[in-house]
């Protein structure tokens, strides 16, 4: 993926909706855009504001958007206050559920995506720490979430032109063989990686729940495995020394990885991101041989 764009300070509001930018104007009068922060791949529009002394994050979703309405899941059921408490997450100050448009604190420090710091073993263990913290908040029994992500993945196959026939087949045939295991869920942050992660001195600090939902553990673990863990492995020892210990199991290991694969390739051809496709077709190589393998 590619960092966001940074137009001139003075931007304005204009890519929020009427609706949204009446209510930005009453809860900040006089506020003004330094910078737009936005990834430009969804809906979601993110804009660093300035209103008198005070630095804080609008983020605002289109009629079809879905993000911001998980992002409002986790921060108004409670899940965000462990880490905003501490100042590792931002704290939310307003919103508005229906208009898609929130309010947060903005917080210090600098992207850790695709920097040094992004395959910083220290940055990972205390990444890990954090990341135990959020899970260990709550549980739920699973009730078909397993076999859901599945039929997800199935969905992605039979509506995507970005897989060649042959390796759909092999894919399909890799699920089918693969039965959901509905494990315990937990609190999850759903985009764990360095692309979401602030590093400002000693300190990391989490942004961007959007894909917040309750899953399995190890799903949090799977876009850095086909990323970060790859280009230092060391990373992975790491983090897991953080968590305080690794819930992979094998089986449950690579069908997870496969789903992330196949949304992965699907997805990022659907919005022409390239470099992330191709990153899904190499995650989708790396599943398939281990599955031969077995």
């Amino acid at each position: 993926m590619h960092p966001p764009a940074m137009p001139p300070a003075g931007a304005g509001f204009g890519r929020l909706s009427p609706r949204q930018r009446a209510l930005v104007a009453a809860w900040l009068p006089g506020a003004e855009v330094i910078a737009d922060l936005s990834w430009n791949q969804v809906e979601t529009v993110v804009l660093q504001v300035r209103q008198g002394d005070r630095a804080l994050i609008v983020k605002a979703g289109g009629d079809a958007d879905h993000h911001l309405g998980r992002e409002l899941d986790a921060h108004e059921g409670g899940y965000v206050s462990a880490w905003a408490e501490r100042g590792h997450a931002a704290r939310l100050r307003w919103a508005d559920r229906q208009a898609r448009v929130l309010v947060l604190d903005w917080l210090p420090g600098e992207l850790a995506y695709r920097t040094a710091a992004g395959v910083d073993p220290e940055i990972h263990r205390r990444a890990g720490a954090l990341l135990r913290q959020f899970h260990a908040q709550a549980t739920q029994p699973s009730a078909g979430t397993d076999a859901a992500a599945t039929r997800r993945a199935i969905a992605w196959l039979d509506s995507s032109a970005a897989i060649a026939p042959d390796v759909e087949r092999r894919l399909r045939s890799m699920l089918a063989a693969l039965p959901p295991i509905e494990d315990d869920l937990v609190p999850t942050h759903g985009d764990w990686q360095p692309r979401n992660w602030l590093v400002d001195g000693d300190e990391v600090r989490v942004i961007d729940f959007g894909r917040f939902a309750f899953r399995p553990a190890a799903t949090d673990f799977v876009r850095l495995a086909a990323q970060e863990w790859c280009e230092n492995p060391a990373c992975e020892r790491a983090f897991f020394d953080g968590y305080g210990r690794d819930p992979r199991h094998p089986s449950r290991w690579i069908l997870l990885r496969a789903r992330e694969a196949i949304g992965t390739a699907c997805w990022a051809h659907q919005v022409g991101d390239t470099r992330f496709e191709a990153q899904g077709h190499r995650m989708i190589a790396d599943v398939l041989s281990e599955f031969d393998a077995r």
